[in-house]
């Protein structure tokens, strides 16, 4: 059987690692035990975080057990990765009733049955922490100089960076001890921004026990100029069905770049990577194949077969000139509501077409929105029951490739 570790490897998700000898050899002849964690900041999962689920995925398949652990402690303080400035203070309702909707969308990609994975929630040891205890026991052991050293902490510096946010390094790193010293997880994954907050937990579980410990970052989602994926004009692309629709989570992918197509490919589906060179390899308009057997497999995976079905049909549809197709997103609006009419800028809105007035008044300048078939550069454009057609319809497109149908309701 092959090394999961080859399988990752070849599939793009590799970026860093602490022990690269050490871990190829572990992960080719033991069963290990593994953890990533998921801060629950929002109530739903995101493309990112599903790139690190098929990495978990793949691990499991290999024989490993994995740990999903969910930040509801470690989210109370925030990870200053990244950020400019600190994160939202959440009430803890909130990270609560998003860390049940994490447990309920991860379900379906691992399987927990039988002790195959855990899912485990930090807050069940951080928030009731004895704060002296904790530092005369895991703080000692952590450098401040190290500390400020690390790009996650470096950055913030000029702009300010709080004494809470300080403390979420020792708080990850104490999450991969507790999860070493009651469970034998002997590896921490993560995205690639993860890298110091890794290390310092194999640095904490060496020093305390002197036994070894791993940790290997994967490869962030990122377009040809390095800009993070996941994001559109209306915002997140999330897992949740309610939050991306299939169709738009299907059309998301069915207009990445060109040449991310094999990458994606790679790190997101589970296609044999003969298949996925393959694919990769196609020229010209015959890209577009392998877009559509991306976007396919991706919406799949996230929200089966017969939604996936449904986005591709909505999709070549809407591209053989077929905009009758049922599975575009629709949104109802009664017809007394256009008694007056609407506003253009409001209706863009309201549909997420735009996220803000002003995002809507750009994109109507720039020439990127049609009602029917019709180009509009109106700002001050009012659609009423006349722009729809004699079913009560009315198809807007941002673009090229985003469409929408409002229908009148009465």
């Amino acid at each position: 059987m092959q090394n999961v570790f080859e399988i990752l490897q070849e599939r793009g998700f590799i970026e860093q690692m602490t022990h690269e000898e050490e871990i190829r050899a572990l992960l080719g002849t033991d069963k290990v035990t593994f953890y990533i964690g998921f801060d629950p900041t929002a109530p739903s999962l995101t493309v990112g975080h599903f790139l690190q689920i098929m990495a978990m995925a793949h691990m499991q398949r290999a024989g490993h057990r994995p740990i999903a652990l969910i930040g509801g402690g470690t989210v109370m303080v925030g990870d200053p990765t990244g950020k400019t400035d600190m994160r939202r203070i959440m009430p803890v309702e909130e990270i609560d009733r998003n860390a049940q909707a994490f447990k309920k969308q991860m379900s379906r990609f691992i399987d927990f049955s039988d002790g195959k994975a855990l899912m485990l929630n930090n807050a069940d040891w951080l928030r009731n922490l004895n704060y002296v205890e904790f530092l005369r026991e895991i703080g000692v052991h952590f450098s401040i100089n190290r500390m400020l050293a690390a790009e996650c902490y470096k950055s913030r510096l000029e702009r300010g960076l709080t004494f809470l946010e300080f403390n979420y390094m020792i708080m990850q790193a104490y999450d991969f001890y507790r999860l070493h010293q009651d469970y034998g997880c002997v590896m921490q994954f993560g995205g690639n921004d993860q890298w110091a907050n890794i290390i310092a937990g194999v640095e904490l579980i060496r020093k305390i026990t002197g036994e070894p410990a791993y940790g290997m970052t994967f490869t962030l989602l990122t377009t040809s100029d390095g800009r993070k994926m996941g994001k559109t004009e209306a915002g997140a692309v999330w897992l949740d069905p309610a939050l991306t629709t299939p169709y738009d989570f299907y059309q998301y992918w069915r207009n990445v770049e060109d040449s991310n197509v094999e990458r994606l490919l790679g790190l997101l589906t589970f296609l044999p990577m003969e298949e996925v060179r393959r694919l990769g390899a196609l020229e010209g308009s015959r890209i577009n194949d392998a877009k559509e057997v991306l976007a396919y497999e991706i919406t799949k995976n996230v929200h089966g077969e017969a939604a996936a079905l449904e986005a591709q049909k909505a999709a070549r549809a809407l591209f053989g000139g077929g905009e009758e197709s049922e599975s575009i997103p629709t949104t109802e609006i009664p017809a007394a509501e256009l008694a007056n009419g609407i506003d253009l800028i409001s209706l863009l809105t309201r549909l997420g077409l735009a996220p803000t007035r002003s995002e809507g008044r750009r994109l109507i300048i720039q020439g990127g929105i049609y009602l029917q078939k019709e180009q509009v550069k109106e700002i001050d454009y009012i659609v009423t029951a006349d722009d729809f057609d004699d079913q009560g319809y009315l198809l807007v497109r941002k673009g090229k490739k985003v469409y929408h149908r409002v229908k009148l309701n009465g």
